[in-house]
């Protein structure tokens, strides 16, 4: 009998162990630069869904029936690759910040949210979709840098909103020196990345529906003086991702050089350090002036040409590091700089179509341009307010932004179009 037993516990651990090598063998990979997933090249058209935990949720904010309409949506027009937050940060009730948050203070989670990650994350794996999850933010608007600092004994800590840019950038500068902060940071790592998902059963760090932990939404050190210590705390954060799971990608969430304070060998030793799997940029004509509210299709040439010179710079650091690039942000306002889902789309039609061929002509030479997310999906929302309240559907615009500025709807058929036809073009 004994012996019986232990033959049937030895074929448990092997079906276990077969399980998991098939689980790890589809997760996303780079070999020689590029991405492969299930042994193919894999590029993609993607977009940022950053409420898809929230939707997932059965408290404040859960819509599952949305969600699994959105991702269905999605999955129809072949976007396959959606960039999330996994979770904002602190207290409830502040006008401009996401909410329910996930970290009411540090390591006192919202089990809701926990679940509604869990959920979002089986439903993706269902649809043979992946996530890009990010675990920082150094804007407010989900706590991130402000709530570790307020935490590691910083004091209060100063909101665009009521402080101005300049008041809040010179506060979050101090966070890439604050060892005290990111410890608390890295407990939050720690407790997510060792996670099991209790609908599934399988283990964050085995899920292939998991393609990348991200260190940061937009993480900066918002100072020239700040970036040694910038530097040091990803390389930092990098490792302790590794340590914890060897199996999935890590990518930092940099905007390029224009989060490095426009230091390109800076953003070239974050990209190189030996844990970072590929590299990362953000484009934003408007927020960067390349676009005027006025004249958006005017100053559409002016913005492309932008576009292609700044791609250009960061696509040959990527050559020389041999890793692939992702461009996985990226917007235009609707025309006329109106919110309204009946505004016309033309000048981000025109973006969009530009950034996307930039893409899918480097796939098909096969180049280092891997990807892209654009931002963002809002889907079948119905927003409410210009400013979005509590009890709101959820955009992907987040609540500091004009609700509508840059997100995707169902609606909007010719941008949509534009992305169908961009996603045929990236299958080989």
């Amino acid at each position: 009998m004994k012996k019986l037993l232990l033959t049937l516990a030895a074929a448990a651990m092997m079906v276990a162990c077969q399980q998991k090598q098939e689980t790890t063998t589809d997760i996303v990979r780079v070999e020689n630069g590029h991405f492969v997933r299930a042994g193919k090249p894999y590029y993609y058209v993607g977009t940022n869904f950053w409420y898809g935990a929230i939707l997932g949720s059965e408290g404040q904010g859960g819509n599952r029936d949305r969600l699994c309409k959105e991702l269905d949506e999605m999955k129809r027009m072949g976007i396959d690759n959606l960039r999330i937050l996994v979770g904002s940060d602190g207290e409830r009730g502040v006008k401009t910040k996401v909410e329910p948050t996930l970290q009411i203070e540090p390591g006192v989670y919202n089990d809701t949210i926990l679940a509604g990650l869990d959920y979002l994350l089986q439903e993706m794996g269902k649809r043979q979709m992946v996530a890009v999850l990010y675990l920082n933010n150094s804007w407010e608007w989900s706590g991130g840098y402000g709530f570790y600092l307020e935490h590691a004994g910083a004091g209060k800590q100063p909101r665009p909103d009521e402080a101005g840019y300049p008041a809040f950038m010179e506060a979050m500068s101090k966070y890439a020196s604050n060892e005290k902060a990111h410890q608390l940071f890295y407990d939050y790592v720690r407790f997510i990345i060792s996670r099991t998902n209790r609908y599934t059963g399988v283990k964050y760090v085995d899920d292939p529906a998991i393609m990348s932990w991200q260190i940061g939404n937009e993480p900066r050190a918002f100072s020239k003086e700040a970036l040694p210590a910038f530097e040091k705390w990803l390389a930092e954060a990098s490792a302790l991702i590794r340590s914890l799971d060897p199996n999935h990608l890590i990518s930092v969430g940099s905007e390029g050089s224009w989060g490095c304070e426009n230091d390109y060998d800076s953003y070239t030793r974050i990209c190189a350090d030996k844990n970072i799997d590929y590299c990362n940029v953000h484009l934003w004509p408007y927020n960067w002036g390349w676009a005027k509210p006025d004249s958006l299709i005017e100053h559409l040439p002016r913005a492309c040409e932008n576009t292609k010179e700044y791609i250009d710079k960061h696509l040959a650091i990527c050559d020389s590091l041999n890793k692939p690039l992702v461009m996985e942000e990226f917007g235009y306002p609707r025309d006329g700089f109106k919110f309204a889902l009946d505004t016309p789309t033309k000048g981000r039609d025109g973006y969009y179509k530009y950034v996307f061929s930039l893409v899918a002509d480097n796939a098909e030479q096969g180049g280092k341009f891997a990807g892209c997310n654009f931002w963002g999906w809002g889907g079948f929302a119905k927003p409410q307010h210009e400013q979005w309240q509590v009890g709101d559907d959820y955009t992907n615009d987040p609540a500091q932004e004009a609700q509508g500025l840059n997100s995707v709807f169902a609606s909007d058929s010719t941008t949509l179009a534009i992305i169908r036809e961009q996603v045929e073009r990236m299958k080989f």
